[in-house]
């Protein structure tokens, strides 16, 4: 067998790593327009109309369908008889092909990956290093299976010591609803079960790899008690309402994979990570005859979806807004913002936070008096962009200051997606503020409002500096209005009780 090349192993991971940026795989594009043509919900069907076109565009023009292009994992299966025509090690040769494929000019990938994480936390400038787990088989290729993992589903990953004794069952309809909506539903679950503790998250992360394929294992039956729970548990969770974005709904999950191993007789390990609707994977296989490189899907495979707001979306300017002016906003309403509001995430509200304590006051052209926050790190722009994908990061993470932000800064209003906590809505509604949601999943799509961007505060912060950014009938829903009202809580609580009730009487 001929040697596998060091130069064939960069550039099919590089490859491979920029074509699930901007190609959601069919199954998944499939599994979600079958979701969405079910759906009954007005406000989950139109975030999934959101995700469906979002996914088309980026298609379309190769920029990624999330901000977020995720911390790359990588499952290497190497043949015994392998050899190698290379000076790299393995591990160097892939690094080296995800630094290529996110500083790619063409189409750049965010970098997200931060050293350091206890402490100065300083982004590596280039995705590196990505998560490898290596398995030595027998034959003589290399077969590599590559993902992009968001860090908002990423986070909501769960994992148990369960007792021998327990349900698998209970334990994943008790913990999913405490996943809020930041892993933006509706996705994926993978399950992993036995071995230790360490050894059922790999194996939760290997089984997001395999396709979408619940509905054909309804159609033909379960084989085995793996199979039996997939279909128990992707009917339960979805009874839950959860549905697309958290907003209430009849698809929660799009399929449910579990994959099992031997474990101690004292033990049942279990981990739950959610795939989100950037699912992006791809498989490739190396055999020495050349580079492995994707195959470029036809636009056919992706549905045409239109999605309006209607003539009922409320027109806001953002740059003559003021506290009155949201009294009447209602939740679910959708709302388009044009005007300029300004950016900020983890890293930039932590800035933020010690220079009020110690009394230095906000940086030089940062005041936020009457105005909007997005929480976002986009994408840097490629040719005529104003900025690169833009969508919203998960907002329950900027609780811990949303209170600071209200009471000190003169901030009115915030943009972001998923939930938010019990203390942050309670400070909503004492300063009288809103939160308004946009789709995750769907950052191409929002890029598009976004006339034009600057950097403002913190430079050196990269993807996390701030930003203004001007917006033209930017699409938002009010998920918590100056009320106190949360969408994120009515609609999840409404729906569940709509399935139950079609269950009775059916």
């Amino acid at each position: 067998m001929p040697a596998i090349k060091q130069d064939d192993l960069i550039a099919s991971v590089a490859d491979a790593l920029q074509f699930i940026s901007y190609y959601h795989p069919k199954d998944f594009v499939d599994a979600m327009h079958s979701a969405y043509l079910l759906e009954e919900s007005r406000a989950a069907k139109d975030a999934m109309a959101q995700i469906l076109i979002n996914s088309r565009m980026c298609a379309e023009g190769r920029r990624p369908i999330c901000q977020d292009t995720g911390i790359v994992t990588i499952f290497v299966r190497v043949g015994m008889d392998v050899t190698w025509d290379a000076e790299m090690t393995l591990t160097d040769m892939i690094n080296e092909g995800v630094r290529r494929a996110y500083l790619n000019p063409d189409n750049i990938l965010r970098a997200s990956i931060l050293s350091d994480p206890l402490g100065a936390r300083k982004n590596t400038g280039d995705n590196t290093p990505a998560v490898i787990h290596y398995d030595i088989v027998e034959g003589d290729t290399v077969d590599i299976e590559v993902a992009a993992k968001g860090g908002g589903s990423e986070n909501k990953s769960k994992m148990a010591m369960l007792n021998p004794s327990d349900s698998l069952v209970d334990w994943v309809l008790k913990t999913v609803p405490t996943m809020g909506a930041g892993w933006c539903p509706p996705g994926m679950l993978g399950i992993g079960v036995g071995g230790t503790a360490e050894k059922s998250a790999v194996l939760a992360k290997e089984v997001l790899m395999e396709p979408v394929d619940i509905q054909e294992l309804i159609k033909r039956g379960p084989n085995s008690r793996l199979e039996e729970l997939r279909i128990e548990l992707f009917e339960k969770v979805n009874q839950l309402g959860i549905g697309a974005q958290g907003l209430g709904g009849l698809t929660t999950v799009l399929d449910v994979k579990i994959k099992d191993f031997p474990t101690h007789a004292a033990s049942l390990p279990v981990t739950m990570i959610p795939n989100c609707a950037a699912t992006r994977h791809a498989h490739f296989v190396l055999d020495g005859t050349g580079p492995s490189l994707q195959t470029t899907p036809s636009l056919s495979d992706w549905p045409e979806i239109s999605w309006d707001v209607g003539p009922s979306a409320r027109r806001v300017n953002l740059d003559t807004l003021n506290k009155s002016d949201m009294l009447e906003w209602q939740p679910g309403e959708t709302v388009l913002l044009s005007g300029k509001l300004l950016t900020g995430r983890d890293a930039a509200h932590k800035r933020i936070h010690s220079l009020l304590e110690s009394g230095e006051g906000l940086p030089e052209g940062v005041d936020f008096t009457n105005r909007f926050i997005y929480y976002v790190g986009p994408v840097d722009a490629v040719r005529d962009e104003a900025v690169g994908p833009a969508g919203p990061t998960t907002a329950t993470r900027m609780d811990k200051f949303t209170d600071m932000m209200l009471e000190q800064t003169g901030l009115i209003g915030m943009v972001g997606k998923a939930e938010r906590g019990p203390a942050t809505i309670k400070s909503i509604e004492k300063h009288k503020a809103v939160y308004l949601m946009a789709v995750g999943g769907a950052a191409y799509l929002v890029s598009k409002a976004i006339t034009n961007s600057r950097v403002v505060a913190f430079p050196e912060l990269g993807m996390e500096a701030i930003h203004e950014f001007e917006v033209k009938d930017m699409p938002v829903t009010v998920a918590v209005d100056t009320k106190g009202e949360s969408v994120h809580t009515t609609g999840p609580n409404k729906w569940k009780s709509l399935i139950a009730q079609k269950i009775e009487i059916a």
